[in-house]
């Protein structure tokens, strides 16, 4: 099928003035971006702001699948491992410069996401579980490599390109590029196909959009940034460890962080990652054995009292705030 052209009530309802709420939405970005930028020359420890960085580029990739597209990647973790493996070997086991490794990070992602996109014909909790499969297969697939190229079991270690502060702008760059795509894809047309098929994928097909051609570049964007981030954050540690590389707390925090905020919002993921790395470290501070049942316990509330996560919630129950915060 050709893309649509009649348009769904969906795409009506959501051409609304969006005007004001992309601008809130970019000058929110714009001071996030700023403040890590402004980070390193204001504190010496990186560790917690590269790591709020790359938790908030998580969840917006996230948020692209599970949020704009309404399909939950369970196996999201593969683009994060595939991207620092990438990464890893080129920089490692082929002495390739730190450049060339990052951007095979996004091309390993990508193709990885071309690889998985027969199970966008799948939906619901199907897709979720085979996603989780297939990254559990990835790490095997790593794992059984010859151990010279990805180091097997035991992994890589990169402490020849060692420089945190360099990995930090190159985490910072890649934030500001997600921030960036998600702003542009809110308000272009790609973005409202993507809504209209997470409300009604039947509808919109009926209708003339091609549902699998706008999932499948949602799909790829989605890997694309995710893989980005494994290979920067491989770069920052200098260890890579494939029990840790396809951990599925990758997954797990990157769908938290955007519940929290708002699936399907525009500036929810961030919020939400930043607001829960920001109270788990106070709680870390102030209480650390019982860290983990207290930030349960937050989340739990948060889910209980606010479903839609913070920005959606507050959209929800106070409807004239729509045309402000996306």
């Amino acid at each position: 099928m050709t893309d649509p052209a009649p348009t769904p009530p969906t795409l009506i309802r959501q051409m609304a003035d969006t005007g004001p709420r992309l601008r809130i939405a970019g000058a929110f970005f714009l001071l996030v971006a700023l403040g890590f930028a402004l980070a390193p020359y204001f504190s010496e420890n990186l560790s917690f702001a590269f790591y709020a960085m790359l938790w908030v580029v998580m969840a917006s990739a996230l948020n692209i699948m599970a949020g704009f597209t309404g399909y939950m990647p369970f196996g999201f973790v593969a683009f994060y491992g595939v991207g620092a493996y990438a990464a890893g070997v080129c920089i490692k086991s082929y002495g390739l410069p730190v450049g060339a490794g990052i951007v095979a990070a996004v091309v390993a992602g990508m193709v990885l996401s071309l690889l998985f996109s027969p199970t966008l014909r799948l939906r619901g909790v199907y897709f979720g579980i085979v996603s989780l499969a297939l990254a559990t297969v990835c790490r095997l697939v790593i794992i059984n490599l010859p151990s010279e190229i990805t180091g097997g079991s035991g992994g890589l270690m990169l402490a020849a390109s060692n420089d945190p502060r360099a990995s930090y702008f190159a985490m910072l760059g890649l934030l500001v590029v997600t921030l960036f795509i998600v702003l542009w894809l809110s308000g272009s047309r790609l973005g409202k196909l993507l809504r209209a098929i997470r409300d009604d994928a039947d509808a919109a097909e009926v209708l003339g959009v091609n549902v699998g051609r706008a999932r499948l570049k949602a799909w790829v964007i989605t890997a694309a940034l995710a893989g980005a981030a494994g290979g920067i954050e491989a770069w920052y540690t200098n260890v890579i460890d494939p029990e840790a590389a396809f951990n599925v707390l990758v997954s797990a925090k990157s769908i938290v962080y955007a519940m929290a905020g708002g699936f399907g919002t525009i500036v929810g993921p961030v919020v939400g990652a930043l607001a829960l790395l920001g109270i788990d470290d106070l709680i870390w501070q102030r209480f650390p054995l019982l860290n983990m049942l207290l930030l349960g316990l937050l989340i739990l509330g948060l889910i209980t009292f606010a479903p839609h996560g913070l920005v959606g919630t507050t959209v929800k129950r106070w409807p004239t705030l729509r045309r402000y915060i996306a």
